[in-house]
């Protein structure tokens, strides 16, 4: 298994960053993650230290990795095997970030993450922990250098809460190589992210890459693990845009996208199907780009065959 240190870092997207690690597809490697503010909280922070951050050391993503044989128009497989948090995490209200602008006074809550199955808040409220990367995608085909906070077609911050363990993300390649690069660890979330704030904590993420070929598709799709909103998983597409209903019509234009050319529908078929079998979810409301997804149980289908491009397992 490769391994990519915590401080092969940087703070942007850009063709013109040189890859820490080449690979083949089949390999697995293991990511050490900064926390999302590189180090400028800690577990001693209080919330006169929010208004001392320096905004060019936000985001930092560990990479980019540049995967064989990867061309524009093929997709990223990135199956997540673990994803590990540190004992310590935060959360924080950040006036004129979030989604509610009444909030203006900064506020920190850090939290203690030892119990490894929830963590603790106030009045014995017990948060589920479910790690994930809220950070995660491939390099754009922009020319220059392209901000790390909005999601896009390459990924990106999608603070997609359901890339836990045993899930799955599908990645369209952009740029030769792929140039994947990953941050922004969060021990748990609510869909939306309201405040600005997840759990956020250092930690480390392991994922195994592999390639579809000629996949020809424009946004991420991901399939969730078992247990996660049915027993089978869920299949689920994503649109990003400033503009919320923009958004929501690309995550089902992608889903309706998947469903006739993976499942054999017509377009008025698979219409139909999002309408009464997908639920639209807001997965990131705070950015500059809002996130927005389609799920579906994949229990309503009796067989899976064509998907299974994505899902082989390497033994």
């Amino acid at each position: 298994m490769h391994v990519v240190k915590h401080d092969k870092w940087h703070f942007n997207w850009s063709k013109d960053h040189e890859p820490v690690l080449h690979i083949k597809p089949g390999d697995t490697v293991k990511f050490e993650i900064n926390e999302v503010t590189c180090g400028q909280i800690t577990s001693e922070s209080s919330a006169a230290d929010l208004t001392k951050l320096d905004s060019s050391k936000l985001l930092p993503l560990t990479g980019p990795v540049f995967v064989e044989g990867a061309s524009p128009g093929d997709a990223l497989i990135v199956r997540i095997r673990d994803v590990k948090i540190a004992d310590w995490a935060w959360t924080a209200i950040i006036p004129g970030m979030g989604l509610l602008e009444e909030f203006n006074k900064p506020y920190l809550w850090i939290w203690k993450l030892t119990n490894r199955r929830y963590a603790l808040f106030k009045n014995d409220i017990r948060i589920p922990l479910r790690p994930f990367c809220g950070t995660i995608g491939v390099t754009p085909a922009d020319e220059g250098v392209v901000n790390a906070m909005p999601p896009g077609k390459h990924g990106g911050n999608m603070e997609l809460k359901h890339l836990t363990a045993g899930s799955t993300l599908i990645l369209p390649v952009w740029v030769n190589g792929a140039l994947f690069s990953v941050g922004d660890i969060h021990a748990a979330q609510g869909e939306g992210e309201l405040c600005i704030a997840a759990i956020e904590s250092p930690g480390e993420a392991t994922f195994t890459f592999d390639l579809a070929k000629n996949a020809r598709i424009d946004t991420p799709r991901f399939f969730t693990s078992g247990q996660q909103r049915s027993s089978r998983g869920c299949v689920g597409t994503t649109g990003m845009s400033p503009d919320l209903l923009t958004a929501c019509k690309q995550a089902v234009r992608s889903m309706i996208d998947y469903l006739t050319r993976e499942h054999g529908l017509t377009r008025e078929e698979a219409y139909i199907l999002c309408s009464v079998a997908g639920d639209l979810v807001i997965h990131e409301v705070v950015d500059p780009s809002l996130t927005v997804g389609l799920m579906i149980s994949r229990d309503i289908f009796s067989r899976l065959p064509n998907e299974n491009r994505y899902l082989i397992e390497r033994r």
